[in-house]
């Protein structure tokens, strides 16, 4: 007996959108359009992969992204490339390269695909996952940071995304910081016995991680730390209350959180996180924060900038069934029409009949290969088609077809010269 050869797998943690759940990305994706548009944002595509520099420049040698997390590869020429873990450092790399500052104002882009981080797959966790993110470059001041809060609340409002919470810190400048940071690590360094592994590695190049580390251990020593708002110089607290104000008058639920650090070395002032009451311990559906050197270290001119990304998994969780029904019935692909060949003579016209129905934009499915018109009719049941027109020998002799309403079983006979009007009869009825 022949060995059955074993059928492949995909890779843990990349998972297949399947045509049941591309319907669900469509409409995030067509949300992201939508609302960001309203706001002025104009979408940009980056590469799939950069330079490695542009990431572990860009998001931190001390960030666990860089550390552990990233796939990066030598190509052929033995340059250093990586698959992009997050989408502002490849953003920023863009504005730079396309003198995207020039001429001098503010700028807002939004952007949408795919994102690969080599972490153990978990709930909510995927080594190849999805983003949404827009970046406001150009303005400074706390308006451009309360703004693309309410763009993304909007973005998740317009989607029915409900039990929400904006969680918001100020990281300070570079005038408050250094003392911040220098009381942390003077605190962290009476406690490193207590750290774990990689934190007690990255204590003295950026004691901020520390605060971020999801483990047990130094979450314990963590709740005792010195806290950033007991060192915040007056501007960044001015700054903080500017940004606190217009949300508030918005009526939005935004609650402080001096912890709040986030995972990304190039935040400065507002950092930010959007969380759920129903995704469980890792609460997180979207974060960002403003990082106003990243440009010029990247390069560019002084440019102060603010963004924020969405986890589209972790969204997708969180639509309700009536949005998941919608975007089937939007985006699901359900055909109006499934025409059935009952004959070899008749399989040429129900061939021209398709080709003139798409051509008039209705969405046609049809079987292939010949059968009892019981199992044909199966098989338009289980396409979803709201209708399926019959076409055999008789009917190309008569020049008809015959159009059955699956719903109702309901049967017409219509000649195939008129046949536009008559699907459209049928379908306002079966409808």
């Amino acid at each position: 007996m022949k060995n059955r050869i074993s059928p492949l797998q995909g890779v843990r943690g990349a998972k297949d959108i399947t045509p049941e759940d591309a319907p669900l990305h469509r409409m995030v994706e067509d949300a992201a359009l939508d609302v960001f548009s309203l706001y002025g944002f104009q979408e940009i595509r980056t590469p799939i992969f950069e330079k490695t520099e542009v990431f572990s420049r860009g998001i931190g040698e001390t960030s666990d992204i860089v550390e552990k997390e990233m796939y990066t590869f030598a190509d052929r020429g033995g340059e250093s490339l990586t698959l992009r873990p997050e989408g502002t450092a490849a953003v920023v790399r863009a504005y730079i390269e396309h003198k995207m500052y020039e001429p001098p104002g503010v700028t807002r882009l939004f952007y949408t695909g795919p994102m690969f981080r080599a972490e153990r797959p978990q709930a909510g966790r995927f080594r190849q996952f999805h983003q949404v993110g827009a970046e406001i470059f150009g303005a400074a001041g706390p308006d451009a940071d309360a703004e693309i809060i309410a763009a993304l609340m909007d973005f998740f409002a317009e989607l029915g995304v409900t039990d929400l919470k904006v969680v918001l810190n100020s990281l300070g400048c570079g005038d408050c910081r250094p003392v911040y940071r220098d009381a942390l690590l003077a605190y962290l360094r009476t406690h490193a016995q207590l750290l774990c592994e990689n934190c007690v590695a990255r204590l003295e190049r950026n004691p901020l991680r520390v605060l971020d580390c999801k483990s047990e251990r130094c979450r314990v020593v963590a709740a005792e730390a010195p806290m950033i708002d007991k060192h915040r110089c007056g501007p960044c607290q001015a700054h903080l209350e500017g940004v606190r104000r217009p949300l508030r008058k918005m009526e939005l639920p935004v609650a402080l959180d001096p912890r709040l650090v986030r995972g990304l070395d190039y935040y400065s002032r507002t950092a930010f996180e959007v969380t759920s009451g129903n995704l469980g311990a890792q609460n997180a559906v979207a974060g960002g924060g403003r990082y106003d050197a990243l440009v010029e270290q990247f390069g560019g001119p002084p440019t102060p900038a603010i963004g924020f990304a969405v986890g589209v998994e972790r969204l997708i969780t969180l639509l309700g069934e009536e949005t998941r029904s919608q975007a089937q019935e939007i985006y699901g692909m359900r055909p109006d029409v499934y025409l059935i060949a009952m004959s070899e003579g008749s399989e040429e016209t129900v061939f021209e009949l398709a080709h003139r129905l798409r051509g008039e934009k209705y969405v046609v499915d049809r079987g292939f290969g010949l059968g009892s018109l019981k199992l044909q009719l199966k098989r338009a049941d289980r396409s979803g088609a709201a209708l399926a027109v019959i076409v055999g020998d008789d009917e190309v002799e008569k020049g008809e077809a015959t159009i059955k309403i699956l719903s109702s079983g309901e049967q017409i006979k219509a000649p195939l010269n008129q046949i536009h009007s008559a699907i459209e009869d049928a379908l306002e009825e079966s409808y």
